[in-house]
């Protein structure tokens, strides 16, 4: 295998790999091309989206700045995603993003890792393990979902969640550690925050 190959194998390598280096920096000139882009620049953001990441659905959003070590190269998103300022893709293996999730500012999705023992971190030694966030999901602003994790669909993180361990959907789940704390319910239908209740007459569902 080389650098590359073992960088998306989930074995241990060096991230300063001549030839990851390399291809490192053509991806993240391409972001800066991105973060460089004015707000009316609409469609010029949505090319350069298509040009950077692996796959990127229609009606993609994401609000400059976008941080991401290999520039979106390694992330499949689906269509209507969202996402708000400084979300940060660490991106050395593969991100997958369903359909319609929305990401609050300062999300942190991270799939790569180093070994506990100093001697090889001290090498400069890394892993990567991808990550899959199922659709319609809302990821609260400033969680932090770490390598491996799974979100199932239609799952709502809350803000400042640590997520360490697979996520099932259709739950809330929040904390550091991040745990479920309910299932999305009836409830639910009826109130969108605490006690204020859904119009239905003005709302579509």
């Amino acid at each position: 295998m080389n650098g590359i190959e073992k960088m998306q194998s989930g074995e241990l390598y060096l991230c300063t790999d001549e030839e990851i280096m390399s291809e490192q920096l053509k991806c993240l000139d391409r972001l800066y091309d991105y973060n460089m882009t004015r707000p009316t620049e609409s469609r010029k953001r949505e090319e350069l989206l298509k040009e950077m990441f692996a796959e990127i659905g229609e009606n993609c959003y994401i609000e400059p700045p976008l941080h991401a070590n290999w520039g979106g190269r390694h992330c499949h998103f689906g269509k209507g995603v969202y996402a708000n300022f400084n979300l940060t893709l660490v991106d050395d293996s593969h991100i997958y993003v369903g359909d319609y999730t929305m990401f609050a500012p300062n999300v942190v999705v991270s799939t790569a890792g180093h070994p506990i023992l100093p001697k090889l971190r001290e090498k400069q030694y890394q892993y990567n393990i991808p990550i899959h966030i199922g659709r319609n999901c809302w990821i609260g602003a400033g969680a932090l979902i770490l390598p491996g994790v799974t979100i199932g669909d239609n799952t709502v993180i809350g803000a400042g969640s640590v997520v360490t361990k697979d996520i099932p959907s259709d739950v809330v789940a929040v904390g550091n550690p991040c745990r479920v704390v309910r299932k999305i319910s009836d409830r639910d239908r009826e109130y969108y925050f605490r006690d204020r209740k859904i119009d239905w007459n003005v709302v579509s569902e």
